[in-house]
């Protein structure tokens, strides 16, 4: 897809030729070029490179077994169908629906997910510890005590060879105590800066629970980060928006697992502690499996995001 601004349309003959038709499309050609002029194929790829949008997928909180089921039957074809560059999930759940444990870590990779992010249940696995401070494709939240195990923020390239940065951080609002979370941010996006002068792409989870919590970061942030979109709550909401700044932005983008469940987890199970306050354990669901995430189009040349668009993907 061509971004929205551009002036010309390419289309291709049966020689292999490229013919320049006078739709609204990109501003790169003067007004002056005929229609029906021949483009050379070469030139044409290599500018179309220059000029397609970068897109990130974040995949909402992944529930169990269920969750990694359905991640596995779907990426492969999510990935061509809205030619995905670069996939981000959120596993904190991925471990009987707490935390993330060294295998799961690696079986996420092994389905194509190029970054984990977590949240509130980061440190539930002790076992995960040696991951989050060794390996690159993972990230605890910024906002967490300095002396927390794992890293506030990562770079990494897609299989592009495009540089994306990738952070996390929890909310206040209804959560457990941490450190500021708009303070968090703005340091951790200069150090990034820093780090990487020439990085345009970054994206920020924002755990959070309260909707005023996440609009207040994706205000905060508009302008100086690609995308921030929350998790947390496993239920998507419908404000997927581009900010005045350029910043992609929605509140939550779903749960990816069983959705004959509350928020993954056995109704009945959920039903019975509500009503007798019995200390009840929250088995996860297994019936409805769903893929919920959101894409990013993004400019690779100003990092500023050019559309959103949520997805849902049913088992089956």
């Amino acid at each position: 897809m061509l971004p929205y601004d551009s002036r010309y349309a390419f289309a291709c003959d049966s020689r292999s030729r490229l013919t320049l038709r006078a739709l609204k499309l990109y501003s790169v050609f003067p007004s002056s070029i005929p229609y029906d002029t021949g483009v050379c194929a070469a030139r044409l790829n290599n500018f179309l490179k220059m000029t397609s949008p970068f897109r990130l997928l974040l995949i909402g909180d992944i529930v169990g077994k269920p969750g990694r089921h359905i991640l596995r039957q779907s990426l492969p074809e999510i990935r061509r169908k809205y030619k995905v560059d670069f996939v981000v999930a959120n596993a904190e759940n991925s471990a009987g629906g707490s935390g993330i444990t060294p295998e799961i870590y690696w079986e996420l990779l092994d389905y194509g997910i190029d970054c984990i992010t977590l949240g509130d249940h980061a440190f539930k696995r002790k076992e995960i510890f040696s991951i989050l401070d060794d390996e690159p494709r993972i990230v605890r939240p910024g906002n967490c005590p300095p002396e927390a195990p794992g890293k506030t923020y990562t770079l990494l390239s897609s299989r592009s060879g495009v540089r994306v940065g990738v952070f996390s951080l929890l909310g206040r609002v209804f959560m457990n105590p941490v450190d500021c979370p708009v303070r968090a941010a703005q340091v951790i996006n200069e150090e990034i800066r820093r780090t990487e002068r020439s990085l345009k792409i970054i994206l920020v989870d924002f755990h959070a629970e309260a909707t005023s919590d996440k609009q207040l970061m994706g205000r905060h942030l508009d302008g100086r980060v690609s995308a921030v979109l929350g998790t947390h709550t496993h239920v998507a909401t419908a404000d997927e928006q581009v900010l005045p700044g350029g910043t992609a932005f929605q509140c939550d983008v779903g749960m990816t697992g069983p959705f004959e469940s509350i928020i993954g987890r056995s109704i009945e199970k959920v039903m019975e502690a509500v009503r007798t306050s019995r200390p009840t354990v929250y088995d996860i669901a297994r019936n409805d499996l769903r893929l919920c995430g959101t894409i990013v189009s993004v400019d690779p040349e100003t990092g500023r995001a050019l559309g959103i668009e949520r997805i849902c993907f049913k088992e089956g």
